[in-house]
């Protein structure tokens, strides 16, 4: 399985990742993950990545594509990986077809969370963190048994900053403006797989694992 996750935050494409890594142990790839790594080990990319990032700027596709490269040679790709947050943009995309060529891997689709915008909004300003041990619930979905109070340390809940309704709106705004386009992108490819998101998880779950290797179709 080599795919492609798109879609807008809060559309679940990271909780599915970590369910298909753990069923068919491939690899799960974030570029805020590459990012860190990166920087962390102070790699010549990571020191790059650095300058930019102190001093307030975006890092350059060319930097995130190289590290891509590197990161996509791997051998533990080979087996598969879900490519999670990356593109964000056309050119970026561009970039990366380019890249897959180079390295010979063709992807058996990219997976677009189709989800309502009023359910992502909800799904996000529901959410609450465990301040102690990390665990995250919602307060709509998956709610504690004890109001603000975790079911597994007995930590206190908190809302991250960005899970704000202020904050996410602009995401959503940012979401529609720079990666919607991608849609366009792959659906001209033929690649383009569209799963509906607000479904339950497993039937997610499902219907991605159906969708690997076929070509653009409707799942739902």
């Amino acid at each position: 399985m080599k795919v492609i996750f798109l879609g807008p935050p809060g559309a679940g494409k990271g909780t599915q990742a970590a369910v298909l890594r753990e069923r068919h142990d491939i690899v799960h790839i974030s570029t805020g993950d590459i990012l860190r790594d990166n920087v962390k080990g102070g790699t010549a990319l990571g020191k790059t990545a650095r300058e930019y990032m102190d001093a307030g700027k975006l890092v350059p596709d060319d930097v995130i594509i190289a590290m891509m490269e590197e990161r996509l040679a791997g051998p533990d790709c080979q087996k598969g990986f879900i490519l999670d947050g990356f593109p964000r943009t056309v050119p970026q995309a561009e970039a990366l077809d380019g890249l897959l060529s180079k390295l010979g891997i063709q992807l058996d689709g990219v997976i677009f969370f189709e989800i309502d915008r009023d359910l992502v909004v909800e799904r996000l300003t529901g959410r609450r963190v465990c301040g102690n041990c990390g665990e995250i619930y919602n307060v709509k979905f998956r709610n504690t048994k004890v109001p603000g109070i975790c079911d597994r340390c007995g930590g206190h809940l908190v809302q991250r900053d960005d899970d704000s309704e202020e904050v996410v709106l602009k995401r959503l705004a940012v979401y529609l403006e720079q990666t919607a386009p991608l849609i366009d992108h792959y659906e001209k490819k033929g690649q383009l797989v569209r799963v509906d998101a607000g479904q339950g998880g497993e039937q997610v779950v499902a219907a991605i694992e159906k969708a690997a290797g076929l070509q653009a179709h409707d799942i739902h």
